[in-house]
């Protein structure tokens, strides 16, 4: 799989559907066995990458992951990645603002989890939540406190409209000093998140994954189908495209996100620091001085 792929990538050179885009599609991988062939070529060169990646400090790599309940963020995560040094890589999930965080524009507390140049970092949830679960519920936006805002009458398209823009000009800025970013959106299909949801039920260890508030935010599967669709349409460029990876079928998930991972840094023309003649003349200086030790 190519990561340019059209049944993946969009880059909002257009207006799309979300139906558009199947949650079944696994491209040309006619079995489980051999995505998970090329998984494995990609981990380890993912694990290459970011020992250059972390040398070179020239980039950060930002990795946003959106989606519905039960797509499989966390298990993406945990088979992606399973290569990267942890000391290269943060992973950062979202949860309700606290008091603090709501005393600070809504970005604020993604800014501080930004990763540094030469780390990786993983938004497991993000600032796309603000137009997601927000825009489904928009009594949350009064929890911000906002001059101009005194009911949800007053939370009309005009505010959606630019807390998109907001979100493109911080991933612009992102974009200019030094921060990759690779926006994933799972595309899971309804009958997949009931199966999903029963296993979690029937099998006890996964049963602590499972919540009230999951049967409840499912009675609103439209609206957040709208409010991805949106999201998509307004927030992807093509500097930032969003990669609509199809959720049904978890190791097609896996094998579309390390591949475009794997493919996106390779084209960074890594590599590790050169040093100069005089600092090679230095190491080679102390390693005679090491020598002689032996």
């Amino acid at each position: 799989m190519h990561h340019l792929d059209p049944n993946i990538l969009f880059n909002g050179d257009r207006k799309i559907k979300l139906s558009e885009f199947s949650p079944n599609y696994i491209n040309h991988y006619h079995s489980e066995k051999e995505a998970l062939s090329k998984l494995a070529n990609d981990i380890e060169s993912l694990k290459a990458l970011q020992y250059k990646l972390y040398a070179q400090s020239n980039y950060s790599i930002l990795i946003v992951l959106q989606a519905i309940d039960a797509a499989g963020k966390d298990s993406l995560i945990k088979h992606v990645f399973s290569g990267i040094n942890p000391q290269g890589c943060n992973v950062h999930s979202f949860k309700t603002p606290n008091d603090e965080e709501l005393k600070h524009n809504y970005l604020w507390r993604y800014y501080k989890a930004l990763p540094p140049k030469g780390m990786i970092g993983i938004f497991n949830r993000s600032y796309y939540e603000d137009v997601l679960i927000k825009k489904v519920h928009p009594e949350l936006v009064l929890h911000e406190n906002l001059p101009n805002i005194k009911s949800t009458k007053d939370i009309d398209e005009k505010f959606w409209n630019a807390r998109y823009k907001e979100i493109k000009r911080l991933e612009k800025t992102l974009l200019n000093t030094g921060t990759i970013i690779l926006k994933f959106f799972l595309n899971l299909s309804q009958e997949e998140q009931t199966k999903r949801f029963i296993s979690r039920i029937d099998e006890e260890r996964k049963n602590w994954k499972f919540s009230n508030s999951d049967m409840t935010e499912r009675q609103y599967w439209n609206d957040y189908q709208l409010a991805f669709e949106n999201m998509l349409n307004k927030t992807a460029t093509k500097e930032a495209p969003w990669y609509i990876i199809p959720a049904d079928n978890k190791w097609f998930t896996r094998v579309a996100v390390g591949d475009i991972i794997s493919s996106k840094l390779n084209e960074l023309d890594l590599h590790t620091p050169e040093v100069s003649k005089e600092k090679k003349k230095e190491l080679n200086k102390i390693k005679n001085i090491l020598k002689k030790e032996l």
